[in-house]
């Protein structure tokens, strides 16, 4: 009977359809879509009537029948801007087809929440689908949402779904048989592969390249490429499938982080392609601000604002276009030919970007066109973009080729030139050979003399180095020498004292009396000696002699390695531990009135002449001394302050002190032999020189920098491993 009531309600409105059109008779307040024996999906979104909730819990299932402020869809694929609130669809249909199994398609994987709800038997049967939900949960492993429905001949349905997302809520919905729909899906799954084939192609084939000539450019286009392949099969709900299925934190987030990522490796990209900082470095600077919005955008991401995070982020990937847009337009007006195939590519997908966003916005209508038009905009200018680059490396090479004709037409050049003037040397040399012979033999016996004086002069500075070597030596080894003679007398007198105990407790020890009388005996005696305090002396005294003679050890360890036997083997050694046995040295010369500060790296061992460097570094700090006694008279305030540091194959020790300083005059003699700021007797004027030598004898370099009254640095840089020692 009830089945004998269905068809004559669904013959009634059969007729219906048939005199009156599309517009079927209202049956509780809905309009009745006609489902027909279709051979493609029927787009719906047109017959939808819908209700954004901005109250948030004012529209229910229950009640969702009785409103009566639903407004109709003007558009086959709605795209209403809800915000945060949900927005609420509702449909009726009438079946005329010969099947009775229907499948519904919502073809946007970014909702977030979709609630689908099915009047059974006077029961709205509900199933909740939506990125915040595991993917594993849906009934088909598809991106789009996918709803059975039930309608017999002539039966009428009615479904209601209700939409939450962070985005724009786009709702293309269409219904059909299982078999068109998912034929329909395999269609849009057939044009993916085909984007995806083509990504992952365009990207090993520049990361191949890019190991191939190690251009720079290449590496950052990679990067470029995987963060728009992300995007763009984010939009189709592919890694959500693939690679997190049962995160949806994950899935919600990447949908956000994906299009940032994109416009930064994008920008980041045009900088290094085009060379915009050395064309346009003014206009160049927008990009740092542009950076810094989409670092705002992530950030909002993680801090539970989405919708706000998503509008942020296409209003400035809109900035960005423009900007990267203006930029190839100003970079190629100054003939940078790259920039010609960057602004063809640049352009097209931006204007699949603007027309993205047009529909997204709902400015104007979103269809299949405008959906595909980013991975097909993404995918042209992959394409092109390669292009742009393989053209770049040819007018690399055009340029390679063009000065390397130049340079061989130079050489040709010279060649003339020299072989011309060769033939006028040649003469002017055979006229000054007879002179240069006459005078070689006096320039011999000069340059001999000349020898001798500078080794007589050499052996002075190191007699001069030897004598302060032994004074501070002799000064800083008779402290601890002195600490531990002066222990050993109290020590000796402590351990007679002992031994005499000792005697004692042991005859009271032998004697006959009862072991009371003899405890008693041997605590008498021990407090007569203090035997206590007794030993607590002999543990200070033999703590004070083990602290001499380690210092004492140190001191000739120290001694050890500024000497060097060595010095004139190269051999790897440690910086470090050449310049703390130098300080070593020295440091009688200190007074307690100068501070040395040591800034130390982690150092690798440097090929060198170990001897011949720590007489630089004794020369080094002694100058810094002599600089900091004359401007402080013996006052404290001094400080020099010695840093080492590593970079690459290069090791650089710096001396910086506070005292007098120097002028600029004296800094351009200061290498010079016999020149000295001291008084005569204090110095032979030769302690930078042959520092200067030595640094140059080790392929390094030594610079100073100083200003009167205010101190002096020297720097001082040598290689790792001596190439050509």
């Amino acid at each position: 009977m009830k089945r004998n009531h269905k068809r004559l309600v669904g013959i009634t409105l059969l007729f219906a359809h048939l005199f009156f059109g599309h517009t079927a008779s209202a049956i509780s307040g809905s309009n009745y879509v006609p489902i027909n024996n279709h051979s493609t999906p029927m787009s719906i979104g047109s017959h939808l009537q819908y209700i954004i909730d901005t109250t948030n819990n004012f529209v229910t299932i229950q009640n969702i029948g009785s409103l009566t402020n639903l407004s109709q869809s003007d558009r086959d694929i709605p795209n209403y801007n809800a915000g945060t609130n949900p927005i609420w669809y509702k449909c009726a249909f009438i079946n005329y087809s010969d099947d009775e199994q229907f499948l519904i398609n919502v073809a946007n994987p970014s909702l977030d929440n979709i609630t689908f709800y099915n009047l059974s038997n006077n029961k709205w049967d509900s199933i909740q689908y939506g990125n915040n939900s595991p993917f594993n949960n849906r009934k088909y492993a598809e991106p789009n949402f996918l709803f059975d429905i039930k309608i017999a001949k002539y039966d009428t349905a009615q479904i209601v779904f209700k939409l939450t997302s962070s985005d724009i809520s786009r709702f293309p919905l269409s219904i059909g048989k299982p078999e068109v729909i998912f034929n329909q899906i395999k269609q849009k799954d057939t044009v993916l592969n085909i984007y995806i084939g083509l990504m992952l192609v365009m990207l090993f084939y520049n990361l191949f390249i890019y190991f191939t000539v190690k251009d720079n450019s290449y590496l950052y286009y990679v990067s470029y490429i995987i963060t728009v392949l992300l995007t763009q099969i984010g939009v189709f709900g592919i890694p959500f499938q693939y690679l997190w299925p049962n995160s949806p934190w994950i899935e919600e987030r990447s949908l956000l982080i994906f299009p940032v990522l994109s416009g930064v490796t994008g920008m980041a990209f045009m900088q290094q392609f085009l060379r915009s900082k050395d064309f346009i470095p003014k206009f160049n600077k927008i990009a740092t601000v542009l950076y810094f919005v989409y670092a705002i955008a992530i950030a909002l991401v993680f801090v539970g604002q989405g919708s706000v995070s998503f509008k942020l982020t296409q209003l400035n990937a809109s900035l960005v276009s423009i900007f990267m847009l203006i930029s190839a337009i100003k970079i190629q007006r100054k003939g940078y030919r790259p920039a010609t195939f960057f602004l063809i590519a640049w352009s097209i997908f931006l204007c699949g970007i603007i027309l993205f966003v047009l529909s997204d916005t709902g400015v104007i209508e979103y269809n299949t066109f405008t959906f595909y038009i980013m991975p097909v905009g993404s995918a042209l200018e992959v394409v092109l973009l390669s292009f742009a680059l393989a053209d770049k490396i040819n007018t690399y090479r055009e340029e390679t080729a063009a000065a390397q004709l130049e340079s061989l037409n130079q050489a040709k050049e010279n060649e003339r030139i020299i072989t011309q003037q060769n033939l006028v040397l040649e003469g002017k040399v055979s006229e000054r050979t007879h002179e240069l012979n006459q005078s070689n033999q006096e320039l011999s016996k000069t340059l001999f003399a000349l020898k001798e004086t500078q080794t007589q002069l050499v052996e002075s500075e190191k007699m001069a180095s030897l004598g302060q070597l032994t004074a501070g030596i002799a000064h800083e080894i008779n402290n601890p020498i002195n600490f531990v003679t002066s222990n050993v007398k109290p020590l000796r007198r402590d351990v007679d004292i002992l031994l005499d105990l000792m005697t004692k407790i042991e005859t009271i020890a032998t004697s006959d009396i009862s072991t009371e009388d003899k405890q008693k005996q041997i605590k008498a005696i021990k407090t007569e000696y203090d035997f206590d305090y007794l030993t607590e002396e002999v543990e200070f005294l033999l703590r004070g002699i083990n602290e001499g003679s380690t210092r004492t050890a140190e001191i000739v360890k120290g001694l050890r390695i500024f000497s060097r036997v060595d010095e004139d083997d190269l051999k790897k050694a440690d910086v470090n531990e050449g310049l703390d046995s130098t300080i070593i040295i020295v440091n009688n010369q200190l007074n307690g009135k100068i501070k040395i500060t040591r800034n130390y790296a982690n150092l690798p061992l440097a090929e060198c002449y170990p001897g011949k460097l720590n007489q630089v570094f004794l020369n080094m700090i002694s100058n810094a001394i002599y600089a900091i006694h004359k401007k402080f008279e013996g006052e404290s305030g001094g400080e020099i302050i010695i840093t080492t540091q590593a970079s690459e194959n290069i090791v650089s020790i710096t001396f910086a002190d506070n005292g007098i300083g120097m002028s600029e005059a004296t800094q351009h003699k200061l290498f010079e032999p016999f020149f000295t700021t001291k008084p005569v007797g204090e110095g032979t004027g030769l302690g930078l020189s042959i520092s200067y030598n030595t640094i140059k004898k080790h392929h390094g370099t030594i610079s100073v920098k100083s200003e009167s009254d205010k101190g002096t640095e020297f720097k001082i840089e040598i290689p790792i491993i001596q190439i050509n020692p």
